[in-house]
């Protein structure tokens, strides 16, 4: 590694022009990815309800729908905006009414259930059907269209028309997501710091890093909205002490020599060797995510595992270049850093040990209870503000129908027509379901199938299928349309068990159980890595119990809170916080307990080797913790997209957490267990054998 470093610092002007050419490659790179704004779509391919969006699309032309209202408008304007609607690029068709009858013939002559599922009081609804998928640019492009030719007396309500309000949100939001981080980074760098300027180049070398991981994303094709939206600010945090660790460095090395270079080389060495241990634990983290069925994991995993991959790079090529080339002014912008020295606080923590295990041992039980019940919501109206119009259109819908969601049947088109009858009948008794609509449930005493126009049967039968519209009065992801849908698949399955249940009612209930499950499996990789890990790096046994154990309860207590507060978080949280948490935040237990093993075999007995640990590692566990906290609070302050802004609060809290329960719980850990470590840990027995034996040795000549 040093002909490495040195070889660095010999390149220096070079490595800055290349880091400064290859931000255009990967701007490039960064505007031709494009962004996925459906999180369903991120549901494993294989499942019935994905297979069934295949055929609606294949065989219907139907992509996706939403439902239109329009309030207190005559039969006429109604038709004559249903028209305009038609002509909108990608609208495959538009169902009301008059796709049924034409407006002369009095609409009492539908069945009830049918005539009910089109008007209530002033209000008339139609079903818009693109034949384009629910996150497709032209979908979203046909949604903005419709929003222009309607007036205030329209509503829209649906998956295309939510995931549209997310994008614009996401896409205003997401660059002051970036200027907080950096806002709240600059404040914490200039406490630590001890130079105005040398916070804008850890800014300008991790911004750098950023750019080349949003950059190379293209290869991927496409990413999720909240990767887009978290990558830069979750990359700034993870990353941002390892150019504190490089500085700090490099200044111990300006101590011993005068030659800058030589410090240079030596303070990139070093840097190395340490930010390798800590970076691999955050990388192992991000790459449990990818382990994950709903594809969302894999997606932010991979591109936040190569964001630190970068990080840790331009930490020792492109910063120290930097701050070489900068030297001069640097050192003119040199100050006495703000943050108070810890002196007293280390010795009051380490004498009270005690305290701080039991206060541990009583909260355990609390933590982990309310880490199992915290609530999470799976709908994803819930995560954008009321005043969205595709918030709007939902509450407008369920106001006007009592309706709240439809989803699809897809049923063998050659069912014969009893067993078809008997299927709607039972489909119409089954709680909540409003209308079953459908050629077959047209059709009523009064309305022979003859009078059907041929163009509406074929919106609704293909060569193999029907396809059967339900509305229903239940929540998407509520426990209620869950066990409906269950019951509906039963029903449907019975006539033919070849029939599927689609739709986003359908995909959420599948997410539900996959994410669940996910769960399970995330937990599981990430706490099996990490702990690997630490085996290896420490050498030791009894190690990663302990420290795992102290993150895994800082965990707990976060992921906790929101039980006891009352909070309901999104289901994104719940399955990839712990993983983050876990993976970014061991490191500060990782750093102490190096610290301790190195005094433990310098021949230091357990209180002085702790005392020393907690005090020499206490200031950069605590600037880690509060850069982490800086690029992700500010996010979680003002983000009006609830899945980004609970994600970064959660986050930020749990960097703090993290930090608490290191600094005040790992060194009772090491108090009480020291006998254990010692047993457990390669190496250690032996020096503590040889120092008892020195000691021995002095004593037996002293007396002699």
């Amino acid at each position: 590694m040093n002909k490495l470093s040195n070889l660095i610092v010999k390149l220096r002007y070079v490595i800055l022009i290349v880091a400064v050419a290859l931000l255009i490659p990967s701007a490039i790179g960064y505007f031709n990815t494009r962004v996925n704004y459906d999180i369903l779509t991120y549901l494993p391919g294989d499942i019935e309800t994905m297979k069934g969006q295949d055929i609606l699309l294949d065989q219907f032309g139907t992509g996706s729908f939403v439902l239109y209202v329009a309030e207190g408008m005559e039969e006429k304007d109604v038709a004559k905006l249903k028209s305009q609607i038609e002509n909108v690029d990608h609208v495959a068709k538009v169902l009301w009414y008059d796709s049924v009858m034409d407006l002369s013939v009095p609409m009492e002559m539908l069945p009830n259930d049918v005539y009910e599922a089109f008007n209530s009081d002033d209000a008339t609804m139609m079903f818009v059907v693109f034949d384009s998928g629910t996150s497709e640019d032209c979908t979203m492009d046909a949604i903005e269209d419709i929003r222009k030719i309607s007036n205030k007396q329209c509503f829209m309500s649906g998956m295309s028309a939510i995931v549209t309000d997310t994008k614009n949100l996401a896409i205003k939001e997401t660059p002051i997501y970036v200027g907080i981080a950096v806002l709240l980074a600059v404040i914490v760098l200039s406490l630590t710091m001890d130079s105005y300027l040398i916070p804008l180049f850890f800014l300008l070398s991790i911004g750098m890093a950023i750019v080349y991981n949003m950059g190379t994303n293209v290869f991927k094709g496409e990413i999720s909205f909240i990767t887009q939206s978290l990558s830069a600010v979750l990359q700034l945090g993870v990353t941002l002490d390892y150019s504190i660790f490089l500085w700090h460095s490099y200044q111990e090395e300006l101590e011993k020599t005068s030659d800058k270079n030589e410090a240079m080389a030596e303070a990139i060495t070093a840097t190395f060797q340490s930010v390798l241990g800590s970076s691999i634990t955050t990388v192992a983290g991000f790459v449990a995510l990818c382990f994950m069925s709903f594809t969302l994991g894999l997606d932010l995993g991979v591109v936040m595992a190569k964001g630190v991959i970068f990080g840790v790079v331009g930490c020792v090529t492109i910063l120290p270049s930097m701050i070489l080339v900068f030297d001069g002014l640097i050192k003119k912008t040199k100050h006495k850093p703000l943050m108070p020295e810890f002196d007293k606080l280390p010795r009051f923590i380490a004498k009270h040990y005690l305290a701080f295990f039991a206060i541990f041992l009583v909260l355990i039980v609390p933590a982990i209870y309310g880490n199992n019940h915290t609530s999470v919501y799976y709908d994803l109206t819930q995560t954008l503000p009321d005043s969205l119009e595709s918030v709007q259109g939902a509450n407008k819908v369920d106001e006007k129908f009592d309706m709240n969601s439809a989803y699809m049947l897809l049923v063998d088109k050659n069912l014969d027509s009893a067993s078809m009858n008997r299927m709607i009948k039972e489909l119409k008794e089954t709680d909540g379901i409003l209308s079953v609509l459908g050629a077959d449930s047209i059709v009523g005493p009064a309305f022979p199938r003859e009078m059907i126009p041929e163009d509406l049967l074929s919106d609704l039968e293909s060569d193999e299928w029907r396809m059967v519209l339900l509305t229903t009065d239940y929540k998407i992801a509520s426990d209620e349309i869950n066990n409906q849908i269950a019951r509906v698949n039963h029903i449907v399955k019975s006539y033919d068990p070849k029939a599927m249940v689609v739709g986003e009612a359908p995909c959420t209930k599948d997410l539900i159980t996959i994410t669940d499950h996910d769960f399970q499996v995330v937990n599981a990789v990430s706490i099996g890595l990490v702990f690997l890990i630490i085996a290896f790096v420490l050498k030791s046994v009894s190690l990663p119990f302990i420290l795992v154990a102290v993150i895994e309860f800082a965990i707990f207590v976060n992921m906790g809170l929101p039980y006891y507060t009352n909070t309901t978080i999104p289901f994104i949280s719940s399955v990839v916080i712990g993983t983050i948490q876990l993976g970014a935040t061991v490191d500060y237990a990782i750093l102490m307990t190096t610290r301790y093993l190195n005094e433990r075999s310098g021949g230091h007995d357990k209180k002085e080797a702790t005392l020393i640990a907690l005090s020499t590692s206490m200031k950069s566990v605590i600037v880690s913790a509060l850069s982490f906290f800086a690029a992700t609070f500010g996010v979680g302050l003002i983000s009006s997209i609830d899945m980004i802004g609970s994600l970064c609060m959660l986050m930020a809290r749990g960097a703090i957490i993290s930090m608490v329960t290191v600094l005040l719980v790992l060194p009772a850990m090491f108090m009480i267990f020291d006998k254990l470590i010692m047993a457990t840990t390669f190496g250690l027995q032996k020096e503590e054998k040889e120092h008892h034996h020195i000691g021995d040795l002095l004593h037996r000549h002293k007396v002699a």
